[in-house]
């Protein structure tokens, strides 16, 4: 049987291995394109490097000058430039070395002074250098708006008068058809047609091109035509159908240069070599222009068949090889996993590294600076972090809903002589209702158990008229119910429970305790404690339950997302004997207790008590099955204060005990634990996390609306990994909740948007749990009464105010950019996703503002387990 389950999984892992594979081959298949041609027209020449910018006024040296002009020379014997500031008037006489004809540029913009020395300087070059052939008053200037007509025409006039080579300027193609008049004043027309910035896709693009060159010749009959700028990038954004990319570059310009040569028109390929300072100006995709890259490397294959990613097949081992190890990480110990759990988990691993891969891969093809390497890094960390994520995610998923059998269940004990020690239960108070304690403590009496104390610890609680019928009921009930009143107490309510401990009954050799407002089944500690038995088990647990799931919408919603740990988590995690403990519904064995002790440096004792009974080498029990109901928080704020407790103590615990979970030093922790301990907690973590990305997003956002023609939308990388989780962790929610949970669909979607109302109040839990060691304890107000609708709106202020952000900048850049491409529908849609946690916290808090019903009904006895 082992060798045939080996030989299954061999055969899926080959499989899933040889679909991802077939994806990268998929999507590089070869593409036949004509052959780049021996000699091209010419060339746009701008020798900057890497690390020069002439708004930086940094300019490149005689000697890479020099070395651009001999590698260029190679395919034409023309070359076009923008401008003679600096060591760029030296190109026309550099040029003579290899035989080169220039087509001198002068820059025009709005400083009249730098015109002037443009034109002066460049006069000079035009009448004493052999090389240039024509000259290019302005490039742009008119579509920029930078100059009027009139002045342009002025300039022309003057340089046509002072030089005897011909004279142009160098425009989009419909400027010279918006201003035809141009065409008295230059001796030949210069056209700039670039289908990408018109949102051409590349299979249309040379037709276009050629559509334009046939119009401009038409409406300029007696004008030699000059495309003085074709071209298309190999990197950035989309703009409609035009994709910013490698291959599409190598097949546009092999395809149109073809076209060109073969109808012979003059023309100058946009350019020689990327220009990354351009980025400024034009965006990210300005950089992407060149022929060549920045370091003078050739960016395609100017030969036989074009391929996307010509490194794909390296990259596809990689993604293997990463698939691999990831698999390996997730198949430890999974032997109880059925084939589809195998398959499932194998295909997560595949796809993450592949993911990987290929945004690794993406990023590497973007120019570095120190900006943009901090950037790089803080996406592979992020991106990494969404990987682990999705991993431990995938993890729980397989766990729950395809194993062959649970490795350690625990149930009710049903034997009638079975192990009855004595049970002390602890309940903890803080200014309760004591009509909801009195309910409490009527369950408590009403126990089918020979032997139990219950000591009440009311801490801290001011007005008497609260604690004092909370006394005075206890004594009714008799000498098995003691109660303690004690104020002022530090500590919290570990420090209130272990102020009753010395109190404790000295045969007690089992410690229960519950929430004050908890009714417990009369069979709780009858079928709980004989699991005490085992002499390993020092800690048994009950799930936490509510009887008021039913009473409002509101709380129906918070029932269905309570319902999903103790269904899903808490017995997966039981498997591998790392359950949280949680303080209600819980035993401890009493000698551990007077061990150990509750701790008071954190707000969630009962947690970090459980983590410590196992660093101590003991076991629990945890049996699905629910013995005791609560009452859940009656509105968002309190159902907030809950989760950011239970999210800021979790970051308490880890940081406390990180020398054990993260290195396995001074307990006897065991991996699984290890890994549940840390792993469940994850999530958290990557909503505290998503905090930055959220106010990145806006920030960048912001800048597109502010400056369109700088800013482009983020690169698809930046999006994809927290995209990916989101609907990952929604899928996985909508599925479990019907499969292990036991849920139909709506309930399902209810306790998704449940969970997403607390995702903003986790990740500020997160953060603060990260740079303070601690804060005041909330507690959770049980039986308070709803309240008005403009009360709602405050409790989830922060949430509405960055939901209308997000709707804001999505708007904003719709009505700023519109939706030409798709990246800014991507982001745009990106925006209004990320806005759905906040938008379901809005929804929650107009939910807890509703009227209760008159008479709430008792909600059904479906048990939590």
């Amino acid at each position: 049987m082992p060798s045939r389950k080996f030989g299954l999984n061999l055969v899926v892992f080959v499989a899933v291995a040889a679909l991802f594979t077939g994806l990268w081959a998929l999507v590089n298949r070869p593409v036949s394109a004509p052959d780049w041609p021996e000699q091209i027209s010419g060339f746009s020449f701008s020798p900057f490097r890497l690390d020069q910018n002439p708004q930086e006024n940094q300019y490149p040296s005689d000697e890479q000058i020099l070395a651009d002009l001999e590698l260029v020379s190679r395919q034409t014997d023309n070359i076009r430039t923008y401008s003679v500031e600096n060591s760029l008037a030296d190109i026309p006489r550099l040029a003579e070395e290899f035989g080169l004809r220039v087509t001198l540029g002068i820059w025009i913009s709005p400083d009249e002074e730098r015109n002037e020395r443009e034109i002066a300087k460049a006069i000079e070059i035009a009448n004493t250098t052999r090389s240039v052939v024509r000259v290019v008053v302005g490039n742009e200037a008119l579509f920029r708006r930078e100059i009027t007509v009139e002045k342009l025409i002025q300039y022309l006039d003057r340089v046509r008068d002072a030089v005897k080579v011909p004279v142009t300027t160098s425009e989009q193609w419909h400027i010279w058809q918006e201003y035809p008049e141009l065409a008295q004043h230059v001796d030949l027309i210069a056209a700039h047609v670039l289908p990408y910035w018109e949102f051409v896709p590349m299979e249309a693009a040379t037709q276009f091109v050629l559509d334009r060159a046939r119009d401009l010749r038409k409406q300029f009959p007696k004008k030699p035509l000059l495309l003085s700028e074709v071209g298309w990038p190999s990197n950035g954004r989309m703009r409609g159908g035009a994709d910013a990319s490698q291959a599409d570059q190598a097949i546009y310009l092999r395809t149109l240069l073809h076209e060109l040569n073969a109808k012979g028109y003059s023309y100058f390929v946009i350019e020689a070599f990327d220009q990354p300072w351009k980025a400024s100006e034009e965006g990210s995709v300005g950089a992407y222009w060149g022929v060549y890259d920045a370091e003078r490397q050739q960016k395609f294959a100017f030969e036989g068949p074009v391929v996307a990613i010509p490194q794909w097949r390296v990259l596809a081992v990689l993604s293997v090889v990463l698939g691999l190890l990831a698999l390996t990480l997730l198949m430890i110990d999974g032997s109880s996993l059925r084939q589809r759990g195998r398959t499932f988990l194998t295909f997560v691993a595949f796809a993450g590294g592949s993911a990987l891969v290929w945004i690794a891969y993406d990023y590497s093809q973007q120019y570095s600076t120190w900006f943009s390497l901090t950037v790089g890094a803080l996406l592979g960390v992020g991106a990494l972090g969404v990987f682990i994520v999705l991993l431990t995610e995938a993890h729980e998923l397989a766990e729950t809903a395809w194993v062959r059998n649970r490795r350690r269940p625990f149930q009710p004990v049903l034997a009638d002589q079975a192990y009855r020690p004595k049970v002390s239960i602890h309940v903890p108070c803080y200014n309760e209702p004591p009509e909801m304690v009195k309910q409490t403590l009527d369950a408590l009496a009403n126990l089918d158990y020979p032997d139990y104390e219950v000591l009440i610890i009311d801490n801290n609680t001011k007005d008497p008229a609260v604690w004092e019928p909370v006394r005075e009921y206890c004594e009714q009930l008799g000498p098995r119910f003691r109660f303690f009143h004690v104020a002022p107490l530090a500590g919290f309510k570990g420090g209130a429970l272990n102020y009753i401990l010395p109190h404790t009954a000295p045969d007690a050799e089992v410690v229960a305790v519950i929430d004050s407002d908890y009714c417990v089944d009369r069979n709780w500690l009858k079928y709980m404690v004989p699991h005490f038995a085992d002499p390993k088990i020092a800690v048994v647990q009950s799930p936490q339950d509510y009887r008021d799931g039913d009473e409002n919408t509101f709380k129906k919603l918070c029932y269905a997302e309570y319902k999903g740990f103790f269904h899903i988590g808490m017995v997966t995690r039981n498997d591998r004997n790392a359950i949280i403990q949680h303080g209600t519904m819980t035993m401890i064995r009493r000698s551990v207790m007077d061990e150990l002790k509750w701790a008071d440096w954190t707000i969630c004792e009962d947690a970090e008590l459980g983590l410590r009974v196992f660093e101590k080498g003991y076991a629990a029990a945890y049996a699905h099955h629910s013995f005791g109901r609560g009452l859940m928080p009656d509105t968002f704020i309190d159902y907030k204060k809950q989760r950011f407790r239970w999210a800021y103590g979790a970051i308490q615990i880890m940081k406390g005990h990180a020398r054990s979970l993260f290195l396995g030093k001074g307990s006897e922790l065991k991996p699984g634990q290890r890994y549940h301990f840390i792993a469940g907690w994850l999530p958290w973590i990557a909503d505290g996390l998503n905090i930055f990305f959220t106010l990145g997003a806006l920030l960048w956002s912001a800048a597109m609306i502010i400056v369109p023609q700088r800013v482009d939308p983020p690169l698809l990388i930046f999006a994809i990994p927290p995209l990916a989780l989101f609907f990952f962790k929604f899928g996985k929610i909508m599925f479990l909740y019907q499969r292990a949970v036991g849920v139909d669909l709506k309930r399902s979607f209810q306790a998704a948007v449940a969970g997403l109302a607390l995702s903003h109040t986790i990740a500020k839990a997160v953060l603060y749990g990260t740079f303070t060691k601690t804060i005041p304890f909330f507690r959770t107000p049980k039986m308070a009464n709803n309240h008005g609708l403009l009360m709602a709106l405050a409790e989830a202020r922060e949430e509405v105010f960055i939901m209308l952000l997000l709707w804001g900048a999505a708007l904003g850049i719709g009505l700023v950019q519109g939706l030409p491409s798709a990246d800014v529908k991507f982001w745009v849609g990106m925006l209004l996703v990320q806005s759905l946690p906040y938008l379901a916290a809005l929804i929650m808090a107009l939910l807890s503002s509703l009227p209760k019903p008159v008479e709430a009904p008792e909600g059904d006895e479906v048990p939590v387990g």
